[in-house]
């Protein structure tokens, strides 16, 4: 293969870059995809109307289904996957809330990994038990753990790195095992994002983002996707996605084309300044850990062809958090991540968030964790920024 730029033996970004850059023209010779802001389309006479409902002629009906901006979208988030097919939503959870409800029915049951994101547990644990449907939660770094778990499962949910301490997961061992039973599988891939991690590829069904985090990459919209085979993207159309209702807009739609343009430019950025504060703070007398998947040996780091720019870590006892978080003038305080500003959130605040039904709470995240996003701004500005903050926050 030849020599990837980040010194991984994959070449996603090369491939990436092309895909999203260039485009045949569009009506017009436009340049770049028009915004198809309408609610409806019509049609030039009934037999038009009569054969589209009837499936025998393929034209947008109304937004809440299909809209051009929207299919384009969608068509290079498969392409990035390796997918035959992808369905963009409202957001990352309507995307994840689809697709679960699609394939899980009453009486059936859920495998998901620990330190899943806070609101697909909030999903898990407030609305499904209301359809009769179980879940159970396992160490997804723990194949044995998997194993034991899944008969009689009929799915199996993945993030991999998981939400806020990052552990990883075997994905070819853990499809392998899936698909011997029967078992669809599904993942959270916002981390990686389809330039360093192609789930697909490795046996899972259906590949999820929040595609408001890298995907978009500059805070200014909220959405999600989700990639898979035709036929499983079929199964959601028919069973959830117009129903629920979570549907993706033309602009914001189109605002997601503009964002994935600079994808393969923006992540190795995110990734090599996010790695130097990883190792400076792995070295600082005030930390004892460093949540990052790049000091994982767990064979689910394979998988990966690089990293993004969020981590989190462990303070000593003598760092007073609050001090230290307000003390912070370029990592602002505020949740998601994914966009150009770095951002910081600490689980201590996070914790007293909807007790009871508080993933981090209920999989023992460290108080004294810490989560950093780290932006497009200047390295050592954003060290400078952290040994400052050290110093003040120190008992």
């Amino acid at each position: 293969m030849n020599e990837h730029p980040t010194g991984f033996d994959h070449d996603y970004l090369a491939e990436a870059a092309t895909l999203l850059a260039h485009d045949e023209p569009f009506p017009g010779g436009a340049v770049v995809p028009p915004i198809y802001q309408t609610s409806l389309f019509t049609f030039a006479s009934y037999a038009e109307m009569a054969d589209t409902f009837a499936g025998k002629r393929k034209q947008p009906i109304y937004s809440r289904g299909d809209n051009p901006t929207v299919m384009e979208f969608e068509a290079r988030v498969a392409a990035l996957e390796g997918a035959e097919a992808a369905r963009g939503f409202s957001s990352g959870m309507a995307a994840i809330s689809a697709t679960v409800l699609a394939f899980v029915g009453a009486g059936e049951r859920v495998v998901a990994v620990r330190n899943c994101y806070g609101d697909a547990y909030r999903l898990f644990e407030r609305l499904l038990p209301r359809l009769n449907i179980k879940v159970d939660y396992v160490d997804g770094s723990d194949p044995d753990a998997v194993a034991a778990a899944l008969p009689g499962a009929k799915l199996l949910y993945l993030e991999s790195p998981t939400s806020m301490v990052f552990e990883l997961q075997d994905l070819p061992h853990l499809t392998r095992m899936a698909k011997e039973q029967g078992i669809i599988t599904t993942i959270d891939n916002s981390w990686a994002t389809p330039v360093f991690q192609k789930p697909f590829t490795h046996g899972v069904d259906l590949v999820l983002h929040s595609a408001s985090k890298y995907l978009g990459g500059h805070s200014d919209t909220v959405a999600g996707v989700v990639a898979g085979s035709a036929a499983h993207i079929k199964h959601i159309n028919e069973q959830t996605y117009s129903y629920l209702g979570g549907k993706l807009s033309p602009f914001e739609a189109w605002l997601l084309l503009r964002g994935l343009r600079t994808l393969p430019l923006r992540l190795p950025h995110h990734m090599k300044s996010g790695l130097t504060i990883a190792e400076r703070l792995k070295a600082h007398g005030n930390v004892e850990r460093v949540n990052h998947p790049v000091y994982s040996n767990h064979p689910g780091k394979a998988t990966l062809a690089g990293y993004g720019g969020l981590f989190s870590f462990e303070v000593t006892d003598d760092i007073d958090i609050p001090v230290f978080v307000d003390a912070l003038k370029f990592f602002r305080i505020g949740v998601s991540w994914g966009g150009h500003e770095s951002l910081v959130v600490p689980a201590k605040a996070s914790l007293e968030q909807t007790p009871g039904l508080n993933s981090m709470a209920r999989f023992g995240v460290s108080p004294r964790t810490i989560r950093f996003n780290v932006g497009l701004e200047s390295v050592e500005d954003l060290w400078a920024d952290v040994a400052q903050a050290f110093e003040k926050a120190r008992k």
